[in-house]
C-alpha cells in the first residue's frame, strides 16, 4: 500500500477545513496529468502537504478516482468541495497556475483527484514534512507504507484517525473507516459522495448516455435508479448516465430500463402530453452498458425502477 503525500495550496486546505460535513473533495490539477494516472490505488491515501512557509502534513483523504473535467462540470458536480465559494474563484486559483491566460468564458479541462472521506487536523496535530521532501518538488512524492519513512508518516496518520493519543492531544475521532495498524496497510474502500457518483457513472459510460447515445457532455446526468432518499447510495451500479430530457422523464416513470437493460417507454406519454413519440421510438431498444462488468447496473435496482416507478403501458 502507498500513500501519494501532495503540495496543497493552503487557501484550499484553509476554505476546505472551515466547512462543515464535507464527505468528498476535488483535489484538482490546472491542467490534465498526463498520460495514464497511476500514483494511488482505489482506497490509498492522499496527504495534504502545504506549501511554504508551513511545509506540514495538515490531513489527507482516501483516493476513489481520477477523470478530467471542463471546470464548470467540476463546480457543477462538486461545488463548494472544489475548494472555494464561488466558481469565479476556482476558475482565478486555476488560472493562476495553469500560465496561458484562459479567456474568462473558456471552458478549459482540468485534473480531478477525487477523495472521499477527507480529514482535516487542527494546526497542533499537523505532521512535518517527510525528512526526505525536496523544495524542487511540485506535484507531490509516493510512499511505500511498509518503507521506513512511509511506514513512520502512516503510524502518525493512524495515530490521528483513530483518535489516540498524540503527545498531549487527542485528535477528534472522525467517521472513517481505516487499516488496522496491525500487519501490513491494505487499502479500505470508502462511502462516495455525490459529486464522485457523477463522475465514476460519467466516466463508466464513456460520457455517452445510456438509452440515445448523446455524447455532449452538458446534456448528460447522472441518474440514480432507486432515489437516494430510498437507497442511501452512490454506487455506480445504481447508476445510469442519461441525457438530461431522458433523466427526467426516468425519474418520473416515463421511462424504465428493464433488468435485461432493455428501454421501455410509456403510452401514457401521448395522453398525458398529446407527444411522446421521439421518445416511444426508443422502446425496445439495448441500452448502451459500461465495458466493466462490475459497473452494469443492478438488475435488482432496475427492478425495483421497474415496480415502483414506471407508469406502463
Amino acid at each position: 500500500m502507498n500513500a501519494f503525500v501532495a503540495s496543497t495550496d493552503s487557501k484550499w486546505f484553509e476554505f476546505l477545513s472551515s466547512q462543515a460535513d464535507v464527505d468528498e473533495v476535488n483535489f484538482w490539477m490546472p491542467k490534465r496529468w498526463g498520460g495514464r494516472f497511476r500514483v494511488l490505488r482505489r482506497g490509498e491515501p492522499l496527504l495534504f502537504k502545504l506549501k511554504a512557509p508551513y511545509n506540514a502534513i495538515a490531513g489527507g483523504g482516501f483516493f476513489e478516482h481520477y477523470t478530467e473535467l471542463p471546470i464548470s462540470r467540476a463546480w457543477d458536480s462538486f461545488g463548494t468541495k472544489n475548494g472555494a465559494a464561488s466558481l469565479s474563484e476556482v476558475r482565478l486559483s486555476i488560472a493562476k497556475l495553469r500560465r496561458d491566460d484562459p479567456l474568462p468564458w473558456e471552458d478549459y479541462v482540468i485534473g480531478c483527484i477525487l477523495l472521499v472521506e477527507p480529514f482535516f487536523w487542527p494546526r497542533d496535530l499537523w505532521l512535518p514534512a517527510p525528512e526526505d521532501w525536496r523544495g524542487t518538488i511540485v506535484r507531490g512524492k509516493t510512499y511505500d507504507l511498509q518503507e521506513p519513512i512511509g511506514s513512520r508518516i502512516w503510524d502518525e496518520v493512524l495515530m490521528r484517525l483513530q483518535g489516540r493519543e498524540v503527545g498531549r492531544q487527542v485528535a477528534e475521532r472522525p467517521r472513517l473507516t481505516v487499516p488496522g495498524g496491525y500487519g501490513e496497510p491494505v487499502p479500505v474502500f470508502h462511502r462516495i459522495g455525490q459529486g464522485t457518483f457523477r463522475a465514476l457513472v460519467t466516466d463508466a459510460y464513456g460520457r455517452q448516455c445510456a438509452v440515445t447515445q448523446e455524447r455532449a457532455l452538458p446534456a448528460l446526468e447522472a441518474a440514480h435508479i432507486r432515489p437516494f432518499s430510498a437507497d442511501q447510495s452512490h454506487h455506480v451500479r445504481n447508476g445510469l448516465l442519461l441525457r438530461s430530457d431522458v433523466h427526467r422523464l426516468f425519474d418520473s416513470g416515463y421511462v424504465t430500463v428493464t433488468p435485461e437493460y432493455r428501454v421501455e417507454a410509456s403510452a401514457r406519454m401521448r395522453e398525458d402530453f398529446n407527444d411522446g413519440e421521439n421518445y416511444l421510438r426508443l422502446h425496445g431498444s439495448n441500452i448502451l452498458l459500461p465495458r466493466d462488468a462490475e459497473m452494469h447496473p443492478d438488475p435488482e435496482a432496475l427492478r425495483w425502477h421497474n415496480d415502483n416507478c414506471f407508469r406502463g403501458g
